[in-house]
């Protein structure tokens, strides 16, 4: 499944929430939690999308080893009651905020996971209503139900506006095959690994996910079409926020293919478009502008 889940959890003990909206993992507020690995403790950030193994950890971990969890509030352990099915590490058990549990294995390197819920259906209901369909998630200060059109300006008469939350129809600029599978946004990517990221489709939405891990505040080394294997690498052009090297895709826009342009650090938010296009389009509330 591609599509974004993104879940909040408490702690089993105390019920308090584990979330962390200070520090960002996957673009999106992060698990906060204690753990310690023999002789070292410290805080790690779990990424909260369900299926991404993103962290930011202040202890050193290695491929192997099993770590404990401490919640960072009430300072109780936190075990589940089961082993892992695929290494017999044990499980670490958290309460969902809708009702439930999600279970990760204390082995790094484990990708052994499980959510289950109490009730499937208000489960269902929550995720949305709460927190988006599809991966999309409305920008917070807008009511989609009342908020009026945009005032009409003599700019915006001249250029097409692609609002936020627009569904981004994505293409290779290479062998122009579209890069949208099952509703997200995918792309090769190559960070010492090879791997995929799933980006979401929606302008202005940043949620992302990778199957291999991306250290936070970092650029990736490529990113590449899925298709045709060819680099989206822009030479000559950087970040327009913190000059890291940028990668480009195609957008289809009015009755053309344009040229988008993302940054290749982890966590930057900045996108743009070429010079040529400015003139006929804008991205609403893009950093660029």
């Amino acid at each position: 499944m591609y599509n974004f889940i993104t879940i909040f959890i408490k702690c089993p003990v105390c019920g308090q929430s584990l979330m962390d909206h200070s520090k960002k993992v996957d673009n999106e507020q992060s698990i906060n939690l204690i753990i310690k690995n023999e002789n070292q403790k410290g805080f790690i950030w779990l990424s909260a999308i369900y299926g991404s193994y993103n962290h930011i950890t202040e202890v050193e971990i290695n491929d192997g080893d099993v770590v404990e969890f401490f919640c960072p509030h009430c300072r109780t352990q936190l075990l589940g009651k089961a082993k892992c099915n695929s290494c017999d590490a044990p499980m670490i058990d958290f309460h969902l905020d809708m009702g439930g549990r999600v279970s990760i294995c204390s082995r790094s390197g484990c990708k052994n996971h499980a959510i289950e819920f109490e009730d499937l259906t208000l489960a269902l209901k929550k995720l949305y209503q709460e927190y988006g369909f599809r991966g999309r998630e409305y920008p917070k200060h807008l009511d989609l139900r009342t908020h009026s059109e945009p005032q009409i300006t003599k700019e915006s008469e001249a250029r097409e506006i692609i609002e936020t939350g627009t569904f981004l129809a994505a293409y290779c600029p290479h062998c122009k095959k579209s890069l949208i599978e099952n509703e997200m946004l995918r792309l090769k990517i190559s960070n010492g690994e090879e791997g995929e990221l799933l980006l979401s489709p929606y302008l202005n939405v940043f949620t992302s996910k990778s199957t291999i891990f991306l250290p936070e505040d970092k650029t990736v080394k490529d990113l590449k079409c899925f298709h045709c294997d060819k680099s989206l690498i822009v030479k000559d052009k950087d970040c327009g926020k913190c000059g890291s090297p940028v990668a480009s895709i195609s957008l289809s826009a009015r009755t053309k293919l344009i040229d988008f342009y993302i940054c290749t650090k982890k966590g930057c938010k900045w996108h743009g478009l070429e010079e040529a296009d400015l003139y006929e389009i804008r991205l609403e509330d893009s950093d660029e502008w």
